[in-house]
């Protein structure tokens, strides 16, 4: 029978190419079957057709053999039969490819793995009496496995790579090769014999299986900052992993033969690849830590730190690098140039910002946390402002002291990473991995310290103002926590904000210079120069002290005239001083706090200077004003008082000239602070007192001499807090300077006014309320000047009003009294001229404060000031129409009593009239000053029991006219002044603890004021026409009744005045 096919070759494995197919060697041709013996019938068959081997073709059936023959050559038996045909032989199997080369340098892809080689095809079966069976497909070649990637370049661990150096990217691994497809499988040959089965059909051969993925690199580390590359290197990506080999093709069945249908093949198995692992995100660098660096400049900011490298498909993402600290600010430095202002202090450097964590990747797994954020720096801490330089006499200026610099505010924290997405599922098994969670927020840096503002420097003589105090800095803010990172499976936690600096440490303002005392002028007849002003002081960071205001330097002397008709230099003005630096606010936290800065004090003005031949000598300086009190915080801190006014200074003397330098008005006391509106309010500060007068300067030969400068006024007490705290007492008001006294000339200076006193501040309406301080009493009047040979004389100057006393507040406080009234100055006293000076008039009281309206009211309502005395006229000596004397000032009002059971306040007396002058020789002599009325009662109040009505005050006396020697018409007595009308008695209610309705009693009115006494009318000796008596005052009104209840009884009127005697 036939032979059978040779088998195939196997393909040949490549490195990293696809494998060689398989090759089959065809069978051999059957033999011929031996021919039978002649004579004889042929009994066997043909040989069957050789079977090909490994993928050849199987043999053809051998040929049948022939009948024998006769001798004669005639058939003697049958023909053999054909022979079978041989079985095709199976097809080679594919070589399997070869694994990709991994990468060579740092960061490298790995390569792809070789493709499996196809298999061989079966061979046919060969023709035959029965076909031959078709061979089977060989298989297809595995693929070959990726290369694995390299990691990423790793720039921490390199000592020689700079600072900042970003980590590599990790290589990806390799991707696998594909599996080879399986062979065909061979055909089954066909039957020659009638009705033979045809072969059977090869099964067709299994694919190959797909190559395994390559392995990834980690990303690199990113390198930390440093002073030239602050922030931190970013760290490297993760590697992705390669794909899989997919599987080879299945092979195809053989087909069936001609003679009849065989059995198709089984198709091949594909094959499956593996999923690698991946490769996780390099971690960023920290930021430049310029905190820590002792060669770093001041208020250099710490480094940024590096962001994560993201995590590849499954990997996780790498940690953000830590911001780096920033250094602390420099002190400000000194004024370079002469006069120049220092510097401000640095503002501390801001921390480093925290690198974002990396993200993770996608595929299937566990996705990786996000990572966490770096922390923000602290700030650093502000320098202190420096002094301002001394100015030089060529190119000087006077330097403000720089400002303490502002702590620097903490850096940001860095935000968390994302959590990356679940990864995807294969082949339909398995569950999706979860979602990483966010990563944590850094927290932000601490804020730091002020410095102190500097002190302003001394005025020289080109810059005579004082330099500012500079401010004192304030605290740094703290710095913000990041934002914590998102994920599916939990977000991050969030970091916490910086801290403020423990305490409360802030910059306390510096003091302002002091102002430039020039030097008196050498020239003859030159102007002298002026003070300069003192500086301000600074004013106080959250907690510091005001500082100091500069004092005003003195004015210079004018210079000596050198003859009579030259005219002598005018003197300098003296300097304004500083005003005083405000306090700072007190903190309103949890705890006590501490306590509030004074107000700086104001600078005393300087003196005017003195002329010695010339004319309009200097002014004197006005004093500065007294720095405010600071408000107490939010607790129990207690409240700084204001500052004192500075006193005016005086007008310069004119020796032989006139027109004397004013006397300066006195700076006004500062008001003092509130006190807190929680806990126990603090005691207010008092207001400064006014300063005095300056006298009026002094004529010696000429005239129009100085008048008496006016008294400050006194400073408002301060207001008590909401709590038990005492209000502060209105400050006293300056005396009137003198007028300037002629000796030869006329014209001289009339008596200052007296300062009106100061207001009482009120007092706290929660609680039990404190006391109200009392009003100041006013200043009296200058006297006018007196005369010696001239006339026209100054009049005597008026005296000043009382404060108002402060009304008491809502509960059993007692309200504060009216201050006096300040006297008149007398008018001066003419010896050889005429129309000499009046008297002054008295100033008025002031009026009582009101009682409180809640609650228990006060015991007793203050009474109103009692006014001034009115000044005497002054006496003629040889000359006529002497001076009227003053009019008596009026009573002040008492104070209305409240809502309870307070007793209304009286009201103030009123002023005695002053006399007339008396007249020596001539006629027209004074009148004598009228009295003045008195005040009115207070009314009582109107709920409860109703206080008395407080009596109406006496009116003052009528002044005693001027008597006559030798002339007439000599001075008419006063008119007494009407006496006060009494208070009205308050209404009644019911009584709220009576069932029965028990209306209570009605309180008594107060009783009308006697009028005041007229004053005598002057006597005549040689003359005729004696003054006329002054006519008595009218009496006071009486109270009303009180209307709730049974009404009180109503007050008498007063006594009318005795009018005066007839000269």
């Amino acid at each position: 029978m036939g032979g059978v096919g040779g088998s195939g070759r196997d393909g040949q494995a490549a490195n990293g190419s696809d494998g060689t197919a398989g090759i089959g060697g065809n069978g051999g041709a059957g033999g011929r079957g031996a021919d039978g013996v002649d004579g004889t019938q042929a009994t066997e068959p043909g040989g069957d057709g050789g079977a090909g081997t490994n993928g050849g073709n199987g043999g053809n059936g051998g040929a049948a053999g022939s009948g024998g023959r006769n001798a004669d050559g005639s058939a003697s038996g049958f023909d053999g039969t054909q022979g079978n045909g041989g079985n095709g032989g199976d097809g080679g199997d594919g070589g399997a490819g070869y694994q990709g080369l991994n990468g060579v340098n740092l960061g490298d892809n790995g390569q792809e793995g070789g493709r499996g080689g196809a298999a061989g095809s079966g061979g046919n079966g060969g023709t035959g009496a029965v076909g031959g069976a078709g061979g089977n497909g060989g298989n297809g070649g595995n693929g070959g496995n990726g290369g694995e990637g390299r990691d990423g370049y790793d720039a921490a661990r390199d000592a020689n790579a700079e600072a900042g150096a970003h980590g590599g990217n990790a290589g990806d691994g390799g991707n696998g090769g594909a599996g080879g497809a399986g062979g065909t499988g061979g055909n089954g040959g066909a039957s020659t014999a009638a009705g033979g089965a045809a072969g059977a059909n090869g099964s067709g051969g299994n694919g190959g299986h797909g190559g395994a993925a390559g392995t990834p690199g980690d990303g690199g580390d990113g390198k930390s900052g440093d002073a030239a590359h602050v922030a931190g290197g970013n760290g490297g990506n993760g590697g992705n992993a390669g794909t899989a080999g997919a599987g080879g093709e299945r092979g195809a069945a053989g087909t069936g033969g001609s003679a009849g249908t065989g059995n198709a093949g089984q198709e091949g198995l594909a094959g499956s690849g593996v999923t690698g692992v991946v490769g996780n995100g390099g971690n960023g660098g920290n930021g430049y830590d310029a905190g820590s660096d002792d060669h770093a400049a001041a208020s250099t900011n710490g480094g940024n730190g590096g962001a994560g490298g993201n995590g590849g498909d499954r990997g996780n993402g790498g940690n953000g690098g830590h911001g780096g600290d920033g250094t602390a600010g420099a002190q400000g430095a000194d004024g370079q140039n002469p006069g120049a202002s220092g510097n401000a202090g640095g503002t501390g450097g801001s921390g480093g910002q925290g690198g974002a964590g990396g993200a993770s990747g996608t595929q299937a797994g566990n996705a990786g946390s996000g990572g966490n954020g770096g922390h923000g720096a602290s700030g650093g801490a502000g320098g202190k402002g420096n002094d301002g330089a001394t100015g030089s006499f060529a190119n000087g200026g006077t330097g403000n002291g720089g400002n303490g610099g502002n702590g620097g505010s903490g850096g940001q924290g860095g935000n968390g990473g994302d959590g990356g997405a679940a990864g995807a599922l294969n082949n339909g098994s398995g569950s999706a991995g979860a979602q990483g969670a966010g990563g944590n927020a850094g927290s932000g840096g601490n804020g730091a310290n002020p410095g102190d503002g500097g002190n302003g420097a001394s005025g020289i003589a080109t810059h005579t103002t004082g330099g500012n105090g500079g401010n004192g800095g304030n605290v740094g803010q703290a710095g913000a926590a990041g934002t914590a990172g998102v994920g599916s499976n939990g977000s991050g936690q969030a970091g916490t904000s910086g801290n403020a600096p423990a305490g409360v440490i802030v910059g306390n303002g510096g003091d302002g210079g002091a102002g430039y005392t020039p030097a008196p002028p050498a020239t003859p007849g030159q102007t002298a120069a002026n003070g300069g002003a003192g500086g301000n002081g600074g004013n106080g960071g959250d907690h510091g002290n005001g500082g100091n205001g500069g004092t005003g330097g003195n004015g210079a002397d004018g210079a000596d005239a050198t003859t009579m008709q030259s005219g002598g230099g005018r003197g300098g003005n003296g300097g304004n001083g500083g005003t005083g630096g405000k306090g700072g606010l007190g903190g309103s936290v949890m705890g006590s706090d501490g306590e509030v800065g004074d107000g700086g004090n104001g600078g005393a003005g300087g003196a005017g200077a003195t002329g010695e031949f010339g004319v309009n000598n200097g002014y004197g300086g006005t004093g500065g004003t007294g720095g405010n009190g600071g408000n107490a915080g939010g607790a129990a801190g207690q409240v700084g008082n204001g500052g004192t006014g500075g006193t005016g200074g005086d007008g310069a003397d004119g020796v032989r000239g006139y027109n004397g330098g004013t006397g300066a008005q006195g700076g006004n006391g500062g008001t003092g602070g509130l006190a807190g509106t929680v806990g126990h309010g603090g005691v207010a500060g008092n207001g400064g007192a006014g300063g005095a007068g300056g006298t009026g300067a002094a004529g010696t030969v000429t005239y129009d001499n100085g008048q008496g400068g006016r008294g400050g006024a006194g400073g408002l007490g301060g207001n008590a807090g909401n709590g038990t705290g005492t209000a502060g007492n209105g400050g006293v008001g300056g005396d009137g300077g003198a007028g300037a006294h002629g000796q030869v000339g006329y014209n001289n200076g009339y008596g200052g006014n007296g300062g009106s006193g100061g207001t009482g501040g009120l007092s706290g309406t929660v609680g039990s309320a404190g006391q109200v301080g009392n009003g100041g009493t006013g200043g009296a009047g200058g006297d006018g000047a007196d005369g010696q040979v001239g006339y026209n004389n100054g009049y005597g100057g008026n005296g000043g009003n009382g404060g108002a006393g402060g009304s008491a507040a809502n509960s059993t406080g007692q309200a504060g009294a009216g201050g006096n009234g300040g006297n008149g100055g007398h008018g001066d006293d003419g010896q050889l001229g005429y129309n000499n000076g009046y008297g002054g008039n008295g100033g008025n009281g002031g009026n009582g404060g009101q009682n409180g309206s809640v609650g228990t009211a006060g015991p007793i309502v203050s009474s109103g000031g009692n006014a001034g005395d009115g000044g005497n006229g002054a006496d003629g000596t040889l000359t006529a129409n002497n001076s009227y004397g003053g009019n008596g000032g009026s009573g002040g009002n008492g104070g209305n009593a409240g809502a309870a059971t307070g007793q209304a306040g009286s009201g103030g007396n009123g002023g005695t009239g002053g006399n007339g002058g008396a007249g020596r020789i001539d006629a027209n002599n004074g009148y004598g000053g009228n009295g003045g009325r008195g005040g009115n009662g207070g009314n009582a109040g109107s709920i409860g029991t109703g206080g008395i009505g407080g009596n109406g005050a006496y009116g003052g006396d009528g002044g005693a006219g001027a008597n006559g020697d030798i002339y007439r018409n000599n001075g008419t007595g006063g008119i007494g002044g009407a006496g006060g009308a009494g208070g009205d008695a308050g209404t009644s209610s019911p009584d709220a603890s009576d069932g029965r309705g028990v209306t209570t009693q009605g309180s008594q009115n107060g009783d009308g004021g006697n009028g005041g006494v007229g004053g005598n009318g002057a006597n005549g000796v040689s003359g005729v026409n004696g003054g006329s008596p002054g006519v008595g005052g009218a009496g006071g009104t009486a109270g009303a009744a009180g209307t709730g209840g049974s009404g009180g009884q109503a007050g008498s009127g007063g006594q009318a005045g005795v009018s005066g005697a007839p000269a």
